[in-house]
């Protein structure tokens, strides 16, 4: 089950000044150390080399297992920042990659290996111990300090610096965040990207978990000079989206599909249709309870009647499709599971956060699996944009 505290820990990055802190954090990060890197080639002990295999599941039961494989010589790079999920017992994680790290790569970013190499810097975020303290209503020292909001932000900084320093060379990059991690990406691209001489070298930003916003009836607001994307071919743009079923849509108390600015609306960019319209979500769905919190809940049987396949993942084409809407003055994705009682096949996928007493926290959609969801259609994306900024080379 995942509990609304966790859920607020993971959207604590909904925007682009989301808290990052700590008192005692003010010693500089050396990046071009290796254990500073999650994920980084050539790593020993690369976070992203994992099993990515998954159990591919039809709607008539079949199942056949699809292998995957990084490539080592990918032409382009991919820069993640993770969302919330330290469970560090400070007001800011420290440097050491937990099970949660770990598990937020392989869950959001590691499939990506297969079209570009992967940079993901560890960065001392708002824990989830801070969060708690907070909820309960006695927030620990220093959590609120605004003169130490900077810490996390700063890592990241300084990781995308060295990057661009030592690893880059020329090379187009996709940024790819989620929650907090595309808040903090969002203040980056804002500061040290957007209209600088580097936004040359930006094929796309992935920015999921999160309500970026754009000028009414505009394609650019946040971002001056880096518009929202209408096509897999097109680059310098900017993916972002918050999902929701179409069975549970945004409430009055949404803490997605909309901004703060009375000028502005909320992005929405459907990575399975960019040009806009209905297009099937390529999932790729962890088959096991843990993947970006400590107490997902449980897969469902992905064929009835039968056990669960052992593959870390389960790829389930057909069952879901979405679009971006605009309903009730918010803007979204809107997930449509394609259930038919009559076939073998789950009916259901999980990814609700779920609020006392077992009850669906509407207001967080399906935040907890905005990745996941259309991790097909973002690979496939990675590939398109990239493929398509290399031509312009």
């Amino acid at each position: 089950m995942i509990t609304r505290t966790l859920a607020l820990a993971l959207a604590i990055g909904l925007t682009a000044t989301a808290a990052l802190a700590q008192p005692t954090a003010s010693v500089q990060n050396d990046y071009a150390k290796p254990e500073t890197w999650l994920c980084n080639p050539g790593k020993a002990g690369d976070a992203c080399a994992v099993d990515m295999t998954a159990t591919v599941i039809k709607a008539n039961g079949a199942m056949s297992v699809e292998a995957f494989k990084a490539d080592p010589k990918a032409p382009v790079d991919c820069f993640y920042v993770y969302p919330t999920v330290s469970n560090d017992k400070g007001v800011v994680s420290d440097m050491i990659a937990g099970p949660e790290e770990l598990n937020v790569v392989r869950a959001q970013l590691a499939r990506l290996g297969s079209k570009c190499r992967i940079f993901a810097p560890l960065y001392r975020q708002f824990t989830l111990t801070a969060l708690r303290a907070a909820s309960a209503g006695t927030p620990m020292p220093g959590s609120a300090d605004p003169a130490v909001r900077q810490v996390g932000y700063n890592d990241v900084l300084d990781a995308w610096n060295h990057y661009l320093t030592h690893d880059n060379k020329g090379r187009g990059v996709v940024l790819v965040g989620h929650s907090q991690g595309s808040g903090v990406l969002a203040r980056l691209i804002a500061a040290e990207i957007d209209g600088k001489p580097v936004q040359k070298q930006i094929i796309s930003a992935m920015l999921l978990g999160t309500s970026l916003g754009v000028e009414k009836g505009k394609d650019t607001g946040t971002f001056k000079s880096i518009p929202t994307c209408k096509s897999a071919s097109q680059t310098g743009c900017v993916i972002a989206y918050a999902t929701f079923r179409d069975t549970v849509p945004p409430p009055a108390n949404t803490r997605f599909g909309r901004v703060a600015n009375p000028a502005m609306e909320a992005v929405c960019t459907n990575p399975a249709a960019l040009g806009g319209g209905k297009g099937e979500l390529k999932a790729y769905l962890s088959n096991t309870a843990a993947e970006i919190a400590d107490s997902s809940a449980a897969p469902p049987a992905w064929v009835k009647g039968q056990p669960n396949p052992k593959t870390p993942f389960v790829a389930l084409p057909g069952l879901l499709t979405g679009e971006c809407v605009s309903k009730g003055g918010y803007n979204y994705l809107e997930a449509h599971v394609n259930a038919d009682p009559a076939d073998p096949r789950a009916d259901t996928i999980a990814g609700d956060v779920v609020g006392p007493g077992g009850q669906i926290a509407a207001d967080w959609g399906l935040h907890l699996i905005d990745a996941n969801i259309a991790m097909g259609n973002l690979v496939d994306l990675v590939g398109s944009q990239g493929k398509a900024w290399l031509a312009k080379q």
